[in-house]
């Protein structure tokens, strides 16, 4: 069975894959402060969980009529390799960077070339690490069409790069319903959601307000 997007976000609430601390900022690696962490490797160890996650994913890939699926590494591989597993389709997975040794490859696995890829990445932030994926993609031959993530925190940067790029950004639940659920649930106050609002209209303005990069 699937889940909705409202069910998603609770699940990412329920197992602590998404945290929101709108009064004691978190400080990505970047530097950044921001009132929201997703770490969704939480995800993994909860089988119920993760069997309608990639139930979800299945659905999604499905509509998109890929003949490839490929994993964003290093947390995508897992979901895609499991996506790839149920509807029989050939699976690679993409590193960042191409490999410095070796055969120097990018794009680990069966030639993308000709191919029709969905690509799967557990978070998109900036969206730049996720089309760096795909332009590795599309430089062996391959046709991108989307980039499935199961969680975006939809900053208008990365909104604005996937338009760019042409390729569809699809999520398994949004910033917004999170955020509403949140409110639902207790979790978020309106100070709160207020607080969640303008650090993703601005990310930078909001850290920079919060001694933050």
């Amino acid at each position: 069975m699937s889940l909705s997007p409202r069910d998603f976000a609770g699940c990412l609430l329920e197992v602590g894959a998404v945290r929101l601390q709108p009064m004691d900022p978190f400080t990505w690696a970047s530097g950044l402060k921001s009132p929201i962490y997703c770490d969704n490797r939480q995800l993994m160890g909860f089988p119920e969980v993760r069997d309608q996650i990639v139930a979800s994913l299945v659905v999604a890939s499905r509509a998109l009529k890929p003949t490839l699926i490929a994993g964003a590494a290093t947390a995508g591989v897992p979901w895609a390799a499991m996506v790839a597993d149920r509807l029989q389709l050939p699976l690679a997975y993409v590193r960042p960077t191409p490999k410095n040794h070796g055969m120097g490859r990018q794009v680990e696995g069966p030639m993308a070339k000709g191919h029709r890829a969905v690509l799967i990445e557990d978070l998109i932030s900036t969206g730049m690490s996720s089309l760096k994926c795909a332009d590795a993609l599309r430089a062996e031959g391959a046709e991108v069409p989307a980039v499935l993530a199961l969680f975006s925190y939809g900053l208008p940067q990365a909104e604005e790069a996937f338009a760019a790029a042409r390729i569809e950004m699809a999520v398994l639940s949004s910033f917004e319903v999170l955020s509403a659920e949140a409110e639902a649930r207790g979790i978020l106050d309106i100070a709160g959601s207020d607080a969640l609002r303008a650090w993703r209209s601005d990310t930078v303005a909001w850290s920079h307000a919060h001694g933050g990069a």
